[in-house]
């Protein structure tokens, strides 16, 4: 077979060429410190590091989810923390109204502390994050949330939306508590009804549950509302009739007695202490109670001279007293939803960090170069390229003319 002259050049030529390539290959390497560069270095290899560094960008997210949800709860939980303080204090401050002893001026005084409570505990619901967003208005986080109307009551203006933040693959977490549920939103201490006891009330008493009582059937009559008459039985005791708010009567007690439920209409009502003669209260349907409501009863019954030092005024204050233990109990509950994410999130937070430390040992092992093997086989390519290159340039150079 002949060989022709072009022939022979170019095959040197792509010999020199191939070595050079290689070379510079590993030259990248050892540039990049990375043993696969492009997928053509090694596919399999490609497509497992790509996968790594997507889990990990996506671990790195759930991170900052994590520290965004972190903030804010802990924010939370902290304003909770602060409002279960106050309403702590508001009892104590009830307390001391209780006393029978206390003049009109020290109720004032009471009075006054509660309304400076009220304020504070207000200035905590609106609250806002260090983006000047509103805690716990909801979703609706440009919106303050707690404001007075036009009766001197405080009116919710944000809504029940929680914000979620995706800490881990379909793993969500709430980064807020509504305002409503906090702070508008307490179980009533009696059950599912409210009391309004009446002036002229001279027996010692509070009505201390009132609640549906499944599986009896309840029918109300609308507007529901019930009136509660004691009166003389003739025989040394004292009869009960209770009324709905059309009159009707719906159940007659000729003896009351105290230890025993009154069971109506799919209601069953539980008093503590006696009731007198002439003695009347009158409930409705209330199965939850805001906090703020419950302050400013307070403070109308401590600023109400009549009430003062009567069984009226004080089966009122016993009465808001149990709604002040319900309020303050629903702000730690709540507080405590804060908490429990707060550590959930900090567990993911360990599983992010152990995750990322095993994808990056198996990223080291698929792509970090071993710069040992890979300058001992640099000296082999130059060596091999020098070769290739001195007998290109010498078979380049040959002609017929030397041997003549």
């Amino acid at each position: 077979m002949r060989i022709s002259t072009a022939q022979m050049f170019n095959q040197n030529l792509t010999s020199v060429l191939d070595r050079q390539s290689s070379t510079n290959k590993i030259l990248e390497q050892i540039s990049s410190g990375k043993k696969v560069n492009t997928a053509g270095d090694d596919p399999v290899a490609a497509i497992g590091i790509d996968n790594l560094y997507q889990q990990n960008a996506l671990a790195d997210q759930f991170v900052k989810n994590i520290d965004y949800a972190t903030g804010h709860l802990a924010l939370s939980e902290s304003k909770l923390g602060s409002a279960e303080s106050v309403v702590s204090s508001t009892k104590d401050q009830v307390l001391r109204a209780i006393n029978g002893t206390v003049t009109a001026s020290e109720r004032q005084t009471i009075a006054d502390e509660l309304k400076s409570s009220l304020e504070e505990l207000l200035a905590i619901a609106n609250s806002k994050d260090e983006s000047g967003n509103y805690l716990f208005s909801g979703n609706e986080t440009g919106t303050q949330p707690f404001a007075f109307d036009t009766a001197g009551n405080i009116v919710y203006s944000g809504d029940s939306g929680v914000r979620e933040s995706v800490v881990a693959s379909g793993v969500t977490v709430g980064t807020n508590t509504p305002g409503d549920s906090a702070f508008m939103n307490a179980p009533n201490a009696m059950g599912d009804f409210s009391v309004n006891y009446l002036p002229g009330q001279t027996g010692e008493f509070i009505v201390e549950s009132a609640k549906l009582a499944p599986p009896a059937v309840h029918t109300p009559v609308a507007p529901e509302s019930y009136t509660f008459n004691f009166t003389d039985n003739g025989v040394g005791g004292i009869q009960l009739e209770v009324f709905d708010s059309a009159a009707t009567s719906q159940i007659i007690v000729p003896n009351f007695d105290p230890s025993s439920s009154v069971d109506f209409n799919g209601i069953s009502v539980k008093l503590d202490g006696m009731a007198a003669a002439g003695d009347s209260f009158t409930m409705a349907p209330e199965t939850e109670v805001s906090i703020f409501d419950t302050i400013n009863q307070a403070i109308a019954v401590l600023e109400d001279p009549t009430k003062a030092n009567t069984p009226q005024g004080n089966s009122e204050l016993a009465q808001i007293l149990d709604n002040i233990d319900s309020g303050r109990n629903r702000i730690d509950f709540d507080r405590g939803i804060a908490g429990n994410s707060l550590k959930s999130i900090e567990s993911y937070r360990s599983t992010h960090a152990d995750e990322k430390i095993v994808n990056s040992s198996a990223l080291s092992m698929l792509e970090d170069l071993d710069f040992a093997s890979a300058i001992t086989e640099f000296e082999k390519q130059q060596v091999a390229l020098n070769a290739v290159s001195s007998l290109f340039s010498r078979v380049g150079s040959t002609s017929l003319f030397d041997y003549l």
